[in-house]
C-alpha cells in the first residue's frame, strides 16, 4: 500500500501527538505512527509520558500521599486513623485505570481531528518515505511532505545492573510493584528516583538512594536544593551522595550492591533495584542509512533552531533532540514545527521552560540559578520569603520551603525564579508568564495577590529583592 500525507509523524508521545494535532488543525494531511501498546496488547497513544512516566507516576504518588498523611499529617487536624493498610491490587489499579482514560482521550482526539493512525514502528528512508512495521507484521511504505521525528527517549541501563524487570527495575518497573518491597535501592537521585523514592518510602519501604555527583540536585538552584534535601532526610530517604555503584548481583536474598564513596567499598543489600540515571534518545531503527539525517555523539538528532533535521521537510522534536527531556517542552516543539511546515510563526522559547520534580515539597523552578550567573558575568539581586510566613501554607500544615527570585540588578527584569514548597508546581506559571513578558520584580511587588494563597509567598518574594517584603525581615 502507498499513500500520501502532507505530515507524517513518527512517535504518538507528548511531542509527536501535539505536532500531528496541530498539523490535523491547520488543515494538513496528517498521519502518525506508534508502537506502544497497552496491558490490554492495543495502541495506547502518549508514549513514555502517559504510559510508564508523567501520569501514571503523579497517581501513584498521589495515592501514596493520602496514605503517608493518615499517619503523618492528619493527627495534627485532630483526625484519628488506626491501623490504615494499602490494597495494592488497588493502587495499582486506580494508575492504571488513569492511564487507559488518558491514552483513549488520545486515541479519540485523533478521531476527531481526522489523523490517521498506524499501529506499529516507523522508519525514515530517502525521499521522505516512512517504512511501517505493523506489530502483525505486515510492511507498508507511505510518504510525506514533511516527516516529524518524535521517537522519544528510554532508560539508561547501567552493563553492571541490567534491567531484569523483576529485581533489576527501571522506571515502568517501578510503577507496577506488586508488594511493597521491604528494601528499595534507587540509584540516581534525579528527578525519576526521587519521585518514585518517594512513592514506596511513603509505603514503609526503606528507600536508599544512591548518587553519583557530590551535589544534590545541582541542576536547581543551591538554596532550593538544600531545603528539598533536608526534608526528605527527615520523611526517611537515605541519600548518599558522591557515591558510585559498581557492581549489582542478584542472589537468594535480594539484589547485593557495591558502591564506593568517600569512606572507600560499601555493600548493601536490597529487595528491588531501580535504575534511574537518565535517559537517551531513542533513534534505534529510525533511520536508513541513506536519508542523510545525522546524530550527535550522545545519539540524539541533530536539528536546528527551528527544529530542522537540514534535510529538505525532515524535522525532529521531544526527547530525541537537543534540550532537557521534557514533556512540556516537547509539547511546544510539535506544535510550533506544525506551524512552521504550514507556514505560521512557530515559537519555542527554551529560556524559560519550567522545571517541576513533584516529591512532597515540590521542587519548581524556571530560568537561571544564582551559580549560572555568577558563572556568566551577570549583575543580580536576589529576594526570598518563607512559607512558613504564608497564613495559607501553615493553616494547610505545608509551611516548608521558600520562594527565591532572581533579578537583574541594573534593569530588574526577572531572570529566574526557584521554589522549594506546597504547590510549586502551580505556582511556577505565574513566574513563567513574567518572564516571557520581560517582566521586573517591581512588575511582580505590584501586582496584587489574594490573600490567604500560597502565590502570596512569590509576591513577598518579589519584594524581598528590593528589601521591602512586609512579613520578613530584610
Amino acid at each position: 500500500m502507498s499513500d500520501k500525507f502532507d505530515v507524517i509523524v513518527i512517535g504518538g508521545g507528548p511531542a509527536g501527538y501535539h505536532a500531528a494535532i496541530r498539523a490535523a488543525q491547520l488543515g494538513l494531511k496528517t498521519a502518525c505512527i506508534d508502537a506502544w501498546s497497552g496491558k490490554d496488547g492495543k495502541q495506547a497513544l502518549g508514549g513514555t509520558c502517559l504510559n510508564v512516566g508523567c501520569i501514571p507516576s503523579k497517581a501513584l504518588l498521589d495515592s501514596s500521599k493520602q496514605f503517608y498523611n493518615i499517619a503523618h499529617n492528619l493527627p495534627v487536624h485532630g483526625i484519628m486513623v488506626e491501623n490504615a493498610k494499602v490494597d495494592m491490587a488497588t493502587f495499582i489499579g486506580r494508575k492504571d485505570k488513569i492511564v487507559k482514560q488518558f491514552t483513549g482521550g488520545i486515541e479519540q482526539l485523533f478521531k476527531a481531528n481526522k489523523i490517521t493512525s498506524f499501529f506499529g514502528t516507523g522508519k525514515l528512508l530517502k525521499g521522505n518515505q516512512v517504512e511501517i512495521s505493523g506489530n502483525d507484521g505486515a510492511k507498508q511504505t507511505i510518504t510525506a511532505t514533511n516527516v516529524i521525528l518524535a521517537s522519544g527517549s528510554v532508560p539508561i541501563e547501567l552493563p553492571f545492573a541490567k534491567f531484569d524487570g523483576k529485581h533489576i527495575i527501571d522506571n515502568a518497573g517501578a510503577l507496577d510493584i506488586a508488594a511493597v518491597p521491604r528494601r528499595l535501592g534507587v540509584i540516581g537521585a534525579g528527578v525519576i528516583g526521587l519521585e518514585l523514592g518517594s512513592v514506596w518510602n511513603r509505603l514503609g519501604a526503606k528507600v536508599t538512594i544512591i548518587e553519583a555527583l557530590p551535589d544534590f540536585l545541582g541542576t536547581a538552584d543551591a538554596d532550593i536544593a538544600k531545603v528539598a534535601q533536608r526534608e526528605f532526610k527527615k520523611q526517611g530517604l537515605d541519600i548518599k551522595l558522591n557515591a558510585k555503584l559498581s557492581k549489582a548481583e542478584v542472589k537468594k536474598d535480594g539484589v547485593h550492591l557495591t558502591y564506593a564513596d568517600k569512606d572507600g567499598e560499601q555493600q548493601l543489600i536490597v529487595d528491588k533495584l531501580l535504575v534511574a540515571v537518565g535517559r537517551r534518545a531513542y533513534t534505534a531503527g529510525l533511520l536508513a542509512d541513506d536519508t542523510g539525517v545525522k546524530l550527535d555523539e550522545r545519539g540524539r538528532i541533530v536539528v536546528d533552531e527551528h527544529c530542522h533535521t537540514g534535510v529538505d521537510g525532515v524535522w525532529a522534536v521531544g526527547d530525541a533532540v537537543r534540550g532537557p527531556m521534557l514533556a512540556h517542552k516537547g509539547f511546544e516543539e510539535g506544535m510550533a514545527v506544525a506551524e512552521w511546515i504550514a507556514g505560521k510563526a512557530g515559537h519555542v522559547n527554551y529560556d524559560t521552560i519550567p522545571w517541576v520534580i513533584y516529591t512532597e515539597p515540590e521542587i519548581a523552578w524556571a530560568g537561571k540559578t544564582e551559580k549560572q550567573l555568577k558563572e556568566e558575568g551577570v549583575p543580580y539581586k536576589v529576594g526570598s520569603f518563607p512559607f512558613a510566613a504564608i497564613g495559607r501554607a501553615v493553616a494547610m500544615n505545608e509551611a516548608v520551603g521558600q520562594v527565591k527570585m532572581i533579578a537583574h540588578a541594573e534593569t530588574d527584569r526577572i531572570l529566574g525564579v526557584h521554589m522549594v514548597g506546597p504547590g510549586v508546581s502551580e505556582l511556577i506559571a505565574e513566574c513563567v508568564v513574567a518572564m516571557e513578558f520581560k517582566g521586573s520584580s517591581e512588575d511582580m511587588a505590584r501586582i496584587i495577590h489574594a490573600h490567604p494563597t500560597l502565590s502570596e509567598a512569590v509576591h513577598e518574594a518579589a519584594l524581598s529583592v528590593d528589601k521591602r517584603a512586609i512579613h520578613k525581615g530584610n
